[in-house]
């Protein structure tokens, strides 16, 4: 691996992908070079890997999808640098994929890895400190490019051995996109996704909902992690939430989640939606779901409405009154 066998091999650089457009045109940056690039993504509940696929298969390089739930999981539960403005973990979650990239070079034999960061782009991960803090904790620091901003940085060992030319890197800097723009004019890139997105640890209400199950279920296991992305989530005591379908296309992601020791609760004679409580409860919470169940669907105020109450093969029917949406409102997390 490195500068020195790449007098002789063909030189292979590894980019951390996104699909964004900072990380294409750093990709077509190096490939302009005549070094083969070998994108890398990462999957976790939180993330996954469409944009990458997409921004591959339209510059034409391969990609490894690696699923790293496990390892992030242990990352984001008490991470290094602390969380952003919601539970998003930057500094730590650049580390791991740096240092999972890494990896994965070596075992390839590629020379270097590269990122599209972009220097003062993003106010917590893309500090000069930041960057630094990621690259040295990943154990590959001197092997890891930053081509969008290079020339505004320590040089790294590929710069150094010639493997890659530093004079053809850039200097690009803050969060104005207009370089970026104007390069992809004239690489002909005319589809790319937006800047930011894809994370659902920068999204508040999601944030919400994964500090309450970190806090009520710290022994989750990743299918609760994917009811988070559904429905309507409520607290109704220490031990019991329920989540309710909006519409449709949520009662048919939390119906495919459902497993043997839920309680699923729906309503009889009327339209209306699923209502999930994992893990079951007591007579009184399955009571109270199923009144909040009615509430959200079209039974009548006021009125008597059967709620239809299944856990594996069993199944019972209680009459319920629809609740209150001022007390529904209470348990909303």
């Amino acid at each position: 691996m490195g500068g020195q066998n790449s007098k002789v091999l063909s030189i292979t650089g590894i980019s951390l992908l996104s699909g964004g457009l900072d990380s294409i045109l750093a990709a077509k940056v190096i490939m302009e070079q005549g070094i083969e690039v070998v994108g890398i993504t990462f999957e976790t509940p939180f993330f996954n890997a469409q944009k990458a696929r997409q921004a591959t298969d339209r510059i034409g390089i391969p990609l490894i999808v690696i699923d790293f739930t496990n390892e992030y999981l242990v990352m984001l539960r008490a991470p290094r640098y602390g969380y952003g403005k919601n539970m998003n973990p930057c500094i730590d979650c650049h580390t791991l994929m740096l240092k999972k990239a890494g990896e994965k070079m070596e075992e390839l034999g590629a020379d270097f890895l590269f990122t599209g960061e972009v220097l003062g782009q993003r106010p917590m991960s893309q500090t000069k400190q930041s960057l630094h803090i990621a690259s040295k904790r990943s154990g590959y620091e001197e092997l890891i490019l930053r081509p969008m901003s290079a020339k505004l940085l320590p040089e790294t060992i590929p710069e150094k051995e010639g493997t890659v030319d530093r004079e053809r890197l850039l200097d690009i800097e803050g969060r104005s996109r207009k370089r970026q723009i104007a390069m992809a004019g004239e690489y002909g890139i005319i589809e790319y996704s937006n800047p930011g997105g894809g994370c659902l640890l920068t999204d508040p209400m999601f944030s919400r909902r994964l500090k309450d199950l970190f806090h009520y279920h710290p022994d989750f296991k990743v299918r609760d992690l994917e009811l988070l992305k559904a429905g309507r989530h409520l607290r109704l005591d220490e031990e019991t939430k329920i989540i309710v379908g909006r519409n449709e296309k949520d009662n048919d992601a939390i119906e495919g989640l459902v497993e043997n020791d839920d309680v699923v609760v729906t309503m009889g004679d009327v339209p209306g939606p699923i209502t999930l409580i994992p893990y079951g409860c007591n007579e009184e919470k399955l009571h109270k779901a199923a009144t909040i169940c009615a509430m959200y669907s079209d039974a009548p105020n006021n009125e008597k409405a059967t709620a239809h109450c299944s856990r594996g093969d069993t199944v019972k029917f209680i009459e319920v009154t629809a609740e209150k949406m001022d007390e529904v409102q209470k348990l909303m997390i």
